[in-house]
């Protein structure tokens, strides 16, 4: 089931990145490199800074394979993936919930400190998407507008405070911390949610 999500989450992270790229009119190539970015992005990212090399990416071909998919959906049915990108989004959620979960589960199987594993769940989930942006010249979206790499976080938050009031199993603490992230993600969106931006 964890690899299902994984998945899911990588697919519906590669279809944002994938639009992205067809909205700045990039060539294929370039549809994939953004999908890809933003697919697995944020694990690359969080390996290389853990000091797990090569990534897991790198070694497990489905990922690529899931992102060069995603690809060829999203330029093949951009039309129907715009009328349906509220599903897309939901799909999105469930994988930051996800990615926030194994990234904090991960630093915090290497010993990491309740900060780092705060901020591996964060870049874990939150990664992909600033590269992506960066990659199109844009302030990526998590610093300035949506609840996103905050939800991350607050996932990340709630991690290390399960695992500090006792709760020994990481399959816990990674379903719990998956549900909540989810279910705060969710709630911004319908909600319209955001920090206060600097004046």
């Amino acid at each position: 089931m964890p690899f299902i999500i994984d998945m899911l989450g990588t697919f519906a992270f590669a279809i944002t990145g994938a639009y992205k790229a067809i909205q700045y009119k990039l060539d294929w190539l370039g549809v994939l490199i953004l999908a890809t970015a933003t697919g697995v992005g944020g694990g690359i990212l969080r390996d290389v800074m853990l000091g797990l090399t090569p990534p897991v990416a790198f070694n497990t071909p489905a990922y690529i394979i899931v992102c060069a998919l995603a690809s060829i959906i999203t330029l093949k049915a951009q039309h129907v993936i715009k009328a349906t990108w509220n599903y897309v989004l939901i799909a999105d959620a469930l994988g930051l919930g996800f990615f926030t979960a194994v990234g904090a589960s991960k630093a915090a199987a290497m010993g990491a400190s309740p900060v780092a594993i705060v901020c591996m769940a964060a870049v874990t989930a939150a990664g992909g998407g600033a590269l992506r942006d960066i990659l199109v010249s844009e302030i990526p979206q998590i610093l300035k507008s949506d609840f996103y790499a905050t939800a991350a976080i607050a996932g990340g938050i709630l991690f290390v405070v399960l695992r500090y009031l006792g709760v020994e199993s990481i399959d816990t603490c990674t379903i719990i911390t998956t549900v909540f992230t989810f279910a705060l993600r969710v709630v911004a969106m319908r909600r319209k949610l955001h920090l206060p931006q600097a004046k």
